[in-house]
């Protein structure tokens, strides 16, 4: 017991003391600019409440605070051997999630090629947009930052038309009514060629990008014009880059320090899983608790911080995790009845968080920081690196600072390290469910990509876009499932070159793995040049981990250095070492890619890339080991309407294909990497040479294309010679016909046959594209026969997160983040006012399962490790349609169909949401999900999933008398995983239902009273045991609170669960007085009671345990030197008119009951978008339902 209070009087004397010594370190710093010098905490009356299901009697609400996660970038340069080389090659946006655009890698470089001086519309115009005043705004979630702009013509003058400008930002929000909500972004209307915006700031300081798009025909006027009608349009878009700084505050403290003395078996306030513990019961225990949130300016550094004694910072229940953001399917009640949204500002996995940061020396640099807690590893992912990268969540530590020189340090440790999984899945053309080769998931840790390379050429990526948890994907962390909010298509719909596919790509951490392992990294990186135009840098980075019976290690080098004013160079060096009971293994790869314009009509690229087959890193882009590449690619005008292009690549493949398995347990289970097998040893050699011509609106090209193709290892040796042909014609404004054919000359190569492709593109909305594709294979053993695809295409550049979630939030009712995650919402094709659709067909006539380079290809549910060469795709039909209704502020409604049928397994997805205002004080939210699994081999194997959940919120802003929520949920098959299958129990069928409601009534501020019940009630048929039961656990409570005099109060609650069909029943019960000394400062006694009696089979019969207790519960407002003390606000100059009321008298609390202290430190920075001030967001902070217990345990 001693331990423990010394324990804990440590860790709350480590928080002061290290803050109070770095106070004395600093000098006194200045004041501060008025706009960012007030705290991010809103009046109380607009705060939402605590949880009505704990207790506050100090006036402090449980507030939450986490870090709102950035946005990793994610970024890929492409080889230029796979730009497509029957269209003008240009620089690939490298790799924006959907919902973002990462301002460190949007650049203005030059194109692979010399640009084909065309008789484009709009060539001439340009788009401007730049700050109206200062390009710097701190990063207080509230200031704002002005921005304007324009759209000139060839004379630089503004014209003359109105046109919609679309804008996108990296960081922060668009503030103001949009002016077309049917397209993605945030559109202002641009009266005579010029626009005004504001954008707020959001919480973390960073450099940002902002993009202005605006539709050339638009601009010139010419929509609708028969004349121009067939004429290409120029894409007109204009970049700024503005600085969110370091937003310094007065200082900020909040907490609770709680003391208990009483019988230890007892404590009614604390955990369901604690009480009436057998080894407590009958012993009197002292207890400390302490929870505690400071924030402040100390010196020139912004202080973060956070500690609870009793448990972890991001617990929920009995759950912990990664960072805070819980997605909409984890919420406690599907919808709150309010808008409030929450920003996390100290996520961390244990129980101490702290942050100190301030703005670098050097302008437009990264924030200097060092802190404990959760965090990414942007800063290990810069766009120089591939080989060396480092795209994880951790927990640790982490520290950034640069000098005065430009030199900027980046340090990190991890602990408490689990084992690190990669899958590579193919999806089938449906949004899920797609199982991990891991059931369960540490929540938090993952991260989601889709990349996209060459159907028979694996090991170089062309796109890897990053996946946002909620908005893009869900995901059930306790088997590792995912349903993302689209169909997601297993070939991309490229109408010209090589046919591709795309594959999701997960990484994540193994809970319940051993959690020992550790994590050190740094970097030194060198910057150059920091802006948009032409960003240079040289840096080093080594990262060293020790899994204890595993280490790793990985050390690189990389630059990123502009060649000139039209040019760039990347080089990249890194060598891994990799040390297990099985594998010992060390390896180098390299990477170098050039590009640039030698003249003004000359340009190209070169590139070399080659990792060895002993190279290792699992948390980067996808690469093959073994694989050695290079070539490069050359473009020169011969006039204005001529070009001539010449390409050389060459790739080499070594080391060991992956073994097939043999058994259904090594395919579902494969572990962390597969096993080696045959060995791989071949080459190819590509030469291509041909013209492109432009024929007015038209343009063709035709191309002369040499193969030459080596298999050590079987002895062939296949040398083929195909002409290509390509047309684009642009068929009306909006419509354009691509086709594109590949004849061989002579013997085929069946890797590489002769095709023909047809693809007409409709551009349905600014930026977003219906595309058709057909593709045709002549005969081969290799390639599917044939590939049809009818995909709505969008611009990664185009749709901000921020925006697009904001607008789907339901006035009064929830916020975008939920009405986002719950609703699926993510509109394509506009068919009215608020109408969305989004259409989508697949078809693939074939398998492709043969070997290729990387070795032999077959069905599988996920590759695992570095490497997704044996992945191959089995024929099959997908058909989807989705429907939208955004119109109504007070209402929103989707739907979506989708079906996928193969000799495979056929899969059913049917997702359908609602959410509205029924009335002013009553919400509602309901989802219903249907699916079955999307993985390879285990599609139609297992019982579909289907889930149907309803909420609903009273919540009436005009009295606050009575709140309530509930919450129901019917689920078939919610637990189903691969691993079923493996004990032939792929057909058993569990249904669920699962109901939970609470309200809190208060008719006057000396009484309150508060009632929940909850119930869960399971039916299994298990038909591989012939067995049949049933199940219910109910929860009942109910809590009174009297406020009956100047200082006292006293409150009583009883709860009662009850598990009938194994004879549980437990009763508990509280009766406890409390008098404030202070109004920080509250004495509490009390009696409590409690009983278990457990008949089941090997439960322990009766227990009970009562006694009186004392509590001693004081709130923490500062830390010393009045650091965290508010000043009192000054007295008005004319009373206000209000209505007299029978409150207490003022500086007297009117929460009356004691405050369960493991909710204390918890402080929720809120944004209320109502009127309403009264009525806030509620959740449950113990468990909704209880599970089945042995002994009374939970």
């Amino acid at each position: 017991m001693k331990m423990r209070l010394l324990s804990n009087s440590i860790c709350l004397g480590l928080l002061t003391t290290l803050t109070g010594v770095f106070a004395l370190l600093q000098p006194a710093r200045a004041a501060q600019d008025q706009s960012g010098s007030t705290a991010d905490v809103v009046s109380p009356d607009v705060l939402p409440l605590a949880d009505i299901n704990t207790f506050d009697p100090l006036g402090v609400n449980s507030l939450d605070v986490e870090t709102l996660e950035l946005l990793a970038q994610a970024s890929d340069d492409l080889p230029s051997d796979l730009l497509d080389s029957n269209t003008l090659p240009v620089e690939e946006d490298p790799g924006e999630a959907e919902g973002f655009i990462d301002g460190t890698i949007i650049r203005e470089v030059p194109s692979s090629l010399p640009p084909l001086i065309k008789d484009e519309l709009g060539d001439d115009l340009t788009v401007e947009i730049v700050p109206t005043g200062d390009s710097f705004a701190p990063a207080d979630g509230r200031s704002t930052l002005g921005l304007k702009g324009s759209i000139l013509d060839g004379s630089g003058r503004p014209v003359r038309e109105d046109v919609v400008v679309t804008l996108t930002a990296s960081a922060g929000t668009f503030i103001g009514a949009d002016y077309d909500i049917d397209r993605s972004g945030f559109q202002v209307l641009a009266r005579q060629g010029e626009f005004e915006v504001e954008l707020r700031s959001p919480l973390d300081a960073q450099r940002a990008t902002i993009r202005a798009s605006v539709p050339t025909r638009e601009a010139l006027g010419l929509v609708n014009d028969e004349e121009t009608a067939q004429q290409p349009a120029a894409e007109l878009d204009g970049y700024t880059q503005i600085n969110f700084t370091t937003a310094y505050r007065p200082s900020l403290v909040t907490g609770v320090v709680d003391f208990r003395f009483g019988p230890g078996a007892t404590d009614f306030w604390g955990r369901y899983a604690d009480f009436l513990d057998p080894d407590n019961i009958g012993d009197y225990e002292a207890e400390l608790d302490a929870g505690i949130f400071a924030t402040g300016t100390i010196g020139s550094w912004l202080l973060t911080a956070a500690f609870n004694s009793d448990r972890a910072l991001n617990e929920r229940c009995n759950d912990n995790r990664l960072y805070r953001d819980v997605q909409s399917c984890e919420q406690t009640y599907p919808t709150y009845g309010d808008s409030s949204t929450t920003d996390f500002l100290t996520p961390s996995i244990d129980s101490f968080y702290v942050r100190f940061e301030r703005d670098s020396n050097i302008v437009g640099y990264e924030p200097d920081f060092f802190m404990w807690g959760d965090y990414d590893t942007a800063e290990f992912s810069r766009f120089s690196q591939e080989f060396s990268a480092l795209n994880r969540q951790l927990h640790g530590f982490k520290g950034n600072y640069t000098f005065g020189n430009g030199l900027q340090l980046t340090a990190l440790y991890a602990n408490n390290l689990r084992a690190l999984q990669r899958d590579t899945i193919v999806p089938d053309g449906t949004s899920g469910y797609y199982f991990l080769s891991r059931r369960l998931v540490l929540a938090g840790s993952e991260d989601l990509f889709f990349e996209v390379e060459e159907l028979n050429r694996p090991g170089t990526v062309i796109e890897r876009v990053r996946l946002t948890r909620g908005v893009d994907y869900t995901i059930d962390y306790d088997r590792g499932a995912i349903l993302f909010n689209s169909p997601v298509s297993s070939v991309d719909a490229n109408p010209f070159g090589p046919a591709l596919v795309r594959r999701i790509v997960a990484t994540y951490q193994i809970d319940g793995d051993d959690d020992d392992g550790d994590l050190f990294g740094g970097r030194l990186q060198y910057n150059f040049d920091t802006s948009l135009d032409s960003p240079s840098w040289v840096g080093a980075s080594a990262i060293f981990e020790d899994q204890g019976a595993q280490d790793f290690s990985l050390i690189g080098v990389d630059a990123l250095v502009q060649l000139g004013d039209r040019g760039e160079l990347i080089a990249e060096l890194a060598r891994s070492s990799l040390d297990n009971p099985t594998v010992d293994e060390e390896g180098t790869a390299v990477r170098v890619e050039a590009r640039g314009q030698i003249t003004p009509d000359l340009a190209g690229t070169a590139y070399f890339r080659e990792a060895d087959s002993g190279f290792r890193n699992t948390a980067t882009t996808s690469f093959r080991a073994g694989q050695t590449r290079w070539g490069g690619q050359l473009g020169y005008n011969l006039g204005e309407n001529t070009q001539l292009q010449v390409q050389v690549d060459r790739e080499r493949n070594q080391g060991n294909e992956d073994l097939i398995p043999t058994s259904l347990d090594q395919l579902i289970n494969p572990g962390l990497v597969r096993t080696d097998g045959a060995t791989v040893n071949n080459s190819i050699t590509t030469v291509r040479a041909g013209i492109q011509q432009q024929f007015g609106a038209l343009t063709g090209n035709l191309d002369w294309v040499y193969r030459d193709r080596n298999d050590r290892v079987t002895g062939d040796d296949v040398e083929s010679s195909q002409i290509s042909a390509g047309l684009t014609w642009p068929l009306a404004e909006r419509v354009t016909l691509r086709a594109q054919t590949d004849i061989a000359l002579e013997d085929e190569d069946e890797a590489y046959p002769g095709q023909t492709v047809v693809g007409v593109d409709w551009d349905v909305l600014p930026e977003v594209t219906l595309r058709f594709a057909q593709r045709f294979f002549h005969d081969d053993d290799i390639t599917p026969d044939a590939l049809t695809t009818v995909d709505a295409l969008v611009n990664y550049d185009l749709t901000d997160n921020t925006q697009l979630t904001g607008r789907y939030s339901v006035l009064g009712a929830n916020n975008g983040m939920t009405g986002q995650g719950a609703l699926g919402l993510n509109h394509r094709i506009n068919l009215g006012p608020g109408l969305h659709a989004d259409l989508g067909f697949q078809r693939l006539f074939g398998d492709s399962l043969s070997s290729i380079t990387g070795g032999t290809r077959f069905a599988q549910p996920y590759a695992v490790g570095q490497s997704a060469a044996s992945l191959g795709l089995v024929s099959g039909t997908t058909y989807t349609m989705g429907l939208e209704y955004t119109d109504n502020s007070a209402f929103q409604a989707s739907a979506r169909f989708e079906h996928r049928d193969s000799e495979d397994g056929n899969n059913t997805v049917v997702t359908a949401s609602a959410a509205g205002k029924l009335s002013s004080a009553l919400t509602t939210l309901a989802r219903f999900e249907h699916a079955n699994f999307a993985n390879q081999t285990i599609t139609d194997r297992l019982n579909s999933s289907t889930s149907a959940r309803l909420g609903l919120a009273y919540r009436n802003p005009y009295s606050d008398k009575f709140n309530g929520l509930l919450s129901y949920e019917y689920a078939i098959n919610p637990s189903s995983t691969p691993n079923s299958l493996l004990v032939g129990a792929g057909s058993d069928s569990i249904q669920e239902h699962t109901l939970a409601m609470e309200g809190i009534y208060a008719p006057s501020w000396r009484w309150e009273f508060y009632g929940k019940y909850a119930l869960r009630a399971t039916n299994a048929d298990l038909d591989s045991l012939g067995v049949t039961s049933t199940n219910a656990i109910h929860l009942g409570q109910f809590r009174a609170t009297h406020r009956f005099a100047y200082r006292w109060d006293i409150t009583g609650e009883v709860r009662y669960i009850t598990q009938p069909e194994t004879n549980y029943d437990e009763v508990g019960f509280a009766l406890e007085a409390g008098y404030y000394m202070t109004p920080e400062l509250r004495l509490g006694v009390g009696y409590s009671f409690g009983s278990v009696n457990d008949r089941s089979l090997g439960g322990s019969g009766y227990r009970s345990d009562d006694g009186p207790y004392i509590g001693v519960t004081f709130k923490v407002n500062e830390l010393w030197d009045q650091f965290g003390l508010q000043e009192i606000a000054p007295e008005q100059q004319e009373e206000s008119l209000v209505e007299a009321d029978s409150s207490p008298p003022g500086g007297v609390p009117v929460s009356g009951v004691r405050q369960a202290t493991d909710e204390a430190s918890q402080t929720e920075v809120s944004q209320t978008e109502v009127s309403q001030t009264d009525v806030s967001q509620t959740e449950a902070s113990q468990t909704d339902v209880p599970q089945a217990t042995d002994g009374g345990e939970e």
